[in-house]
């Protein structure tokens, strides 16, 4: 039997993960990080995340296993939450919960693990790990889709590497939610209904310019409404290519004021401020170096939706390097966001990075978020930072 440092985080799944680990025979040992100190009140007052570490508590005294406290803050605020800062500061939209998975959980996490003498780290992930033999003897490591199409969190895990998923372990990947719950319930564990985190990955509930205003200062600027009528929105450039649209003041008209045009990211509709319209309003792009944020009205508005996108080389990550997808012409399934349903794409080649190219026109793509690539049989193979 192995050796297995659980990441508790407080919540119903890694709780459940320990107990299934524990049937199993294994030695189970909870750990508990802490990735943010709120010492200015951003966090949301509903947010549960500063009663985790008591049900953290809670639950390895219920499963009889061993607690470790870490404090991993300094780390987090250094890999993840200043890259956040110089992204939304450049006018890109970072995807948080995947950093802190590659730099935090399978990375910091795991070298505290590893210092207890652990075989590997489990989590409460809803994804699952297969492995095979190559033809030279290696083994490869695969991440799949998890059981459960409504709650499947693979894509927070599109950055991992192979030595990263080779010492992971996802107990919960084969079950769906409700069995998660019915399990914790059974057992008497104090997460069995307890809701679901939410909220920037370990920080919990937050509003996010709130967030950044920490280091991103607050400055006035113009809200200009684009037209649904936009000249630019009908040639071929715009709708097939992942030319961005470089709009101009006299485009549109000034309809209001923002506090900092890199509070605001592509299909966003809160914080506007905008009202007595028959739709909302929805951000539809930034000028950083100006101080403009572009809007249009309704959901359906033709500057919210693109049929390509473009990752540079240098921004691209093989999770299984055996399966090289990077030809002209692949055919694959892609995701740019969480719980979006999977899309048909073809890739194509360039010198310097790779097209996308859906077979549907896209809502919100947006620079800075990560594509995940998968295969007809859920195999998560690849994934990229959109340009």
């Amino acid at each position: 039997m192995a050796k297995i440092v659980v990441g508790i985080s407080g919540g119903v799944d890694s709780s459940v993960a320990a107990y299934l680990l524990k049937e199993q025979g294994h030695e189970v040992i909870g750990m508990f990080m802490i990735n943010w100190h709120d010492r200015d009140g951003i966090v949301s007052p509903e947010c549960q995340i500063h009663d985790d570490e008591l049900f953290a508590k809670m639950v390895c005294k219920k499963l009889d296993i061993p607690l470790h406290i870490i404090d991993l803050s300094e780390t987090y605020f250094t890999r993840v939450t200043e890259y956040m800062f110089k992204e939304y500061e450049a006018g890109r939209t970072p995807n948080p919960d995947v950093l802190c998975n590659r730099e935090i959980k399978f990375d910091a996490f795991l070298e505290e693990a590893l210092k207890l003498g652990a075989d590997y780290v489990a989590t409460g992930h809803y994804c699952q790990k297969n492995s095979y033999i190559d033809e030279n003897g290696k083994e490869i490591f695969q991440l799949i889709a998890g059981a459960d199409n409504n709650k499947d969190q693979s894509y927070f895990l599109c950055q991992l590497n192979q030595y990263q998923l080779s010492k992971a372990l996802f107990p919960i990947g084969h079950l769906e939610k409700p069995e998660v719950r019915r399990i914790a319930e059974e057992q008497g564990l104090a997460t069995a209904k307890r809701k679901d985190s939410q909220g920037i990955c370990f920080v919990g509930k937050v509003n996010l310019p709130d967030f950044l205003k920490q280091k991103l200062k607050a400055k006035e600027g113009d809200i200009v409404e684009i037209p649904a009528t936009y000249w630019e929105y009908d040639s071929f450039e715009y709708k097939y290519m992942p030319k961005k649209i470089c709009y101009n003041k006299n485009d549109g008209k000034v309809i209001g004021k923002h506090n900092g045009a890199h509070f605001f990211t592509i299909g966003q509709s809160k914080y506007l401020g905008i009202g007595g319209r028959k739709e909302k309003m929805f951000v539809i792009g930034t000028d950083i170096v100006n101080n403009i944020v572009y809007v249009g009205e309704g959901q359906y508005h033709p500057g919210l939706y693109k049929q390509s996108l473009y990752i540079k080389y240098e921004d691209w990550h093989c999770v299984c390097p055996n399966k090289n997808v990077l030809f002209d012409g692949a055919k694959l399934n892609v995701r740019i966001r969480y719980r979006q349903p999977l899309q048909t794409a073809t890739i194509r080649t360039t010198n310097n990075g790779v097209i996308v190219f859906f077979d549907e026109p896209q809502r919100g793509i947006t620079s800075g978020q990560f594509a995940a690539f998968y295969t007809d049989d859920n195999e998560l193979i690849a994934s990229g930072v959109i340009n």
